[in-house]
């Protein structure tokens, strides 16, 4: 059992569950906004919007949120524009060595980070510590391209010659979902404050402090205040964000129909959008494969995060020849997997986000077996032994007998379900692969070079891999095809997609003009 005793500004945190703070009510601070380098209130606190987040593991209420109207999105709007002058004008190394700094003060305070993401999320702790280092990841890796950002010199005829700049954008939004918080808060907020643009971010409603952590840290760092600010709400916090006049980009993660919206919303101010949205992931599994690396990548591209993941492989392709195979080792490993206390260093499958999520995802399940489909095994709801975890857990399950018309094997499930599918040629299976509305994410598990490079060249995906799954670096881009999104998400190519270039022409002799 994890027993460290943690301290979060004020919020003093003893043993797994406990929580004894500074404030009379003992529960987290009511401000969870973080706007000019301080948590605020809303000016006008509307009492009949307060929502009750639960924690997700035990069903308890984790912490009341006021949500963000006109008036605090303006505010932590304004509090962007105005410190974007300064900021902007900062070198891109003096920019680069605050969010070093930044980066160090969250690695000292890693585990801190951890426990309240995995609060927050009810994912294991385990996966939790991971995703911290994503953001860490994150702000190193831009904080060292900052410096770099620069344009171009073009040499024209007769001496004269032109130069590009780029130039930051001015305040950036970005909109998180649940699943990955301090993750999305890093990926967005990084590479807008390298390349010299503010930044105000709303988490998803559900999973609301490690943004605002967050915010205070590149405060610590140095930051200057306004230049990140968190506010919080639900879809119409998110809403009045992205309509913004003063809002040059919005970067969100979620759904389809949401990502529609937000472009519909920013599409009137003609900003700049990133989307990364859902996915239907296709894994195709080669008779000559490792299966034994195969079915840990369908686990891998499968039941991280209790399966509330976009990129996963939740159509796993398996040659016909090598099903039998493949499925005794995926189920028996599958079984082995304990679902429990996400705080617990050896639960590998924590507590979906909230009740709505699970009976989703048992209604899929329902209708999956209505259809034909077989648990090979889990799909169950499961109650802990500890009483106090009151949350929603589902043992992670493997569906057989699938084929592509299914409802599960069509929509995004965002649950512990992998559904699997024979195949017998290769035409045959990248025809299937791709018969989707979705391009997120794909990937191959064969010996064949030859024949991996191909497959994957036929594949309509934006983030690819052979004979692995679901592994991120910051340094590689991340992003879908399709309905999947637009723009990308870290490496080299996200500062095109932070920064506008403008081109400057200079005559070095006279003016040739036939008037």
């Amino acid at each position: 059992m994890w027993l460290q005793q943690v301290v979060l500004r004020g919020v003093q945190v003893v043993g797994r569950r406990g929580v004894c703070s500074t404030v009379s009510n003992g529960k987290l601070p009511l401000h969870f906004n973080y706007i000019n380098g301080e948590r605020v209130s809303p000016l006008n606190p509307d009492p009949t919007q307060v929502m009750k987040v639960l924690e997700p593991a035990t069903g308890d209420l984790l912490i009341e949120l006021e949500t963000s109207g006109p008036d605090e999105v303006n505010r932590a709007v304004q509090s962007a524009k105005e410190a974007f002058t300064e900021w902007s004008q900062l070198t891109g190394l003096q920019r680069g060595r605050i969010m070093q700094r930044a980066a160090q003060i969250i690695k000292d305070r890693q585990e801190e980070f951890a426990y309240w993401e995995t609060r927050d999320t009810g994912k294991p702790i385990y996966e939790a510590r991971m995703d911290i280092w994503t953001a860490i990841d994150a702000i190193e890796y831009f904080s060292g391209l900052a410096p770099t950002i620069a344009g171009q010199h073009v040499p024209l005829a007769n001496g004269s010659f032109a130069y590009t700049k780029k130039e930051p954008l001015g305040v950036c939004a970005g909109i998180g979902a649940w699943n990955y918080p301090i993750q999305m808060a890093g990926w967005k907020s990084a590479p807008a404050l390298a390349c010299g643009n503010t930044f105000v971010f709303k988490p998803s409603q559900f999973t609301p402090i490690t943004a605002v952590m967050l915010g205070e840290v590149y405060t610590e760092a140095g930051l200057p205040h306004g230049c990140y600010n968190v506010v919080q709400g639900a879809g119409e916090t998110g809403t009045l964000l992205c309509e913004h006049p003063d809002v040059a980009k919005v970067s969100f993660t979620g759904s389809v129909p949401t990502g529609s919206k937000v472009m519909a919303a920013a599409a009137g101010g003609i900003k700049t959008v990133t989307l990364e949205l859902g996915g239907k992931s296709p894994l195709i599994v080669f008779a000559d494969a490792n299966l034994d690396n195969a079915v840990g990548g369908a686990m891998l591209g499968n039941f991280l995060s209790q399966g509330e993941v976009c990129s996963n492989a939740t159509r796993v392709f398996v040659e016909n020849s090598v099903m039998d195979q493949f499925l005794a080792k995926l189920v028996e490993r599958t079984g082995r997997m304990k679902v429990g206390d996400p705080m617990d260093d050896d639960t590998r499958v924590g507590a979906m986000i909230h009740q709505d999520q699970a009976d989703k995802v048992m209604t899929y399940l329902d209708g999956a077996k209505k259809e034909g489909a077989v648990v090979a095994c889990g799909g169950e709801l499961v109650t802990p032994d500890d009483p106090r975890l009151k949350g929603c857990y589902i043992s992670p399950c493997v569906l057989t007998n699938c084929h592509d018309n299914m409802t599960v094997v069509r929509e995004e499930v965002f649950g512990p379900v992998v559904s699997i599918l024979g195949f017998d040629t290769e035409e045959e299976v990248v025809q299937r692969a791709n018969n989707t509305e979705f391009g997120l994410a794909g990937g191959v598990f064969t010996n064949d070079l030859t024949r991996a490079h191909r497959v994957i060249a036929q594949m309509q995906a934006g983030t690819c891999y052979i004979n692995n799954f679901n592994i991120i670096d910051v340094a590689v881009p991340f992003g879908g095809f399709k309905k999947s999104g637009l723009g990308r998400e870290n490496g080299l190519v996200t500062v095109e997609y932070y920064t506008q270039v403008k081109t400057v022409y200079v005559e070095m002799g006279d003016v040739d003009a036939p008037f």
